[in-house]
């Protein structure tokens, strides 16, 4: 079997339209809802025609669902929407690179293009560390593109963390010492 043939991601745009923005903000606040489930904060809005006809906030904990991630039930949402799993034309916009599992859903479902905030260096299917958005032997191509809020999604997704290393810290100490007050 040959090498795989592998082209650049598109290139980040000069400048985000208000539109972009706008849905990328969506996503953010989808973000916060799922923090406020308790889940990782991710968001991401599906777009077609200049409206959104789609939103998932992180629910794999609540719903006892690997696949429950934000983009997943995005995309569900909009293939409702429009009658149709395939979703041509259609922009997804979620505050982290997708995962490997995220990334087939949007290749099989059509997608024109993804627009992602910020990078995940460790499960990233967008390029960090891996990409099948580039494997030319694959049928379809999505246009992926990065960057967009990067700083505000890095910025939710650091103080979920951090608050959630608080807690278990505070856990372990009040399991060690119970007569410790909780903060």
């Amino acid at each position: 079997m040959s090498d795989p043939v592998l082209f650049p991601i598109a290139a980040m745009p000069e400048s985000w339209t208000e539109a972009q923005i706008g849905f990328m903000q969506e996503a953010l606040l989808e973000a916060a809802r799922a923090q406020e489930l308790g889940e990782v904060p991710v968001g991401a809005v599906v777009v077609f025609e200049g409206r959104i006809i789609g939103r998932g906030c992180n629910q794999p904990i609540t719903t006892h669902d690997p696949s429950a991630h934000a983009e997943m039930l995005a995309l569900r949402a909009a293939a409702q929407t429009l009658g149709n799993y395939r979703l041509p034309g259609c922009e997804l916009y979620v505050t982290l690179e997708p995962c490997l599992m995220c990334a087939g859903a949007m290749m099989h479902a059509r997608l024109a293009r993804i627009i992602y905030a910020t990078t995940d260096p460790k499960t990233g299917a967008a390029g960090s560390v891996i990409n099948p958005f580039s494997d030319r032997r694959l049928n379809h191509h999505t246009a992926v593109v990065g960057g967009l809020l990067a700083d505000e999604a890095s910025a939710q997704l650091k103080a979920f963390f951090a608050l959630r290393r608080k807690l278990q810290k505070q856990q372990r100490e009040s399991a060690a010492n119970p007569d410790l007050p909780l903060t």
